[in-house]
């Protein structure tokens, strides 16, 4: 599968609804993805992007020791599917010389990857259904 790494531009809401959405950017390219995302997974991101220190660890934040713990590294985040709307994204962890993928919410993948500083990548085809060049307005 071919990808294109990706980073997050801003969180924003959506004026009509506002639901939070992601936007994401190529690092080597001018297109936007936006992504609808959860209230929830859009302050985790937030917080993460903010550097904001919490008193107690937020699900991303336990997830991250949780695999640390236990021997494994995130080593990337793939947002590999668009079907009916939805997209898809995988979190490939490495440990012990085996790389798993993990099923996983975008949102809650781009979290956890601010939060280990992993790349996020977006699989090319994903990026040209869904993607929009930087200068156009973003529509959802």
């Amino acid at each position: 599968m071919s990808v294109v790494e990706v980073e997050i531009l801003r969180v924003i809401l959506e004026e009509a609804t506002q639901t939070p959405v992601v936007l994401l950017r190529e690092k080597e390219g001018s297109r936007i993805l936006p992504i609808v995302i959860g209230h929830a997974e859009a302050q985790a991101i937030l917080i993460a992007l903010q550097g904001i220190q919490v008193e107690r660890p937020l699900t991303h934040d336990l997830l991250k020791t949780v695999i640390e713990t236990l021997g494994g590294r995130v080593e990337r985040i793939v947002i590999h599917r668009l079907r009916h709307n939805t997209f898809y994204a995988r979190i490939l962890i490495r440990r012990d010389g085996v790389l798993y993928s993990i099923d996983a919410r975008p949102s809650d993948s781009m979290a956890l990857a601010l939060r280990v500083g992993c790349p996020i990548l977006v699989a090319r085809e994903v990026m040209e259904q869904a993607g929009t060049p930087a200068d156009e307005p973003v529509e959802f």
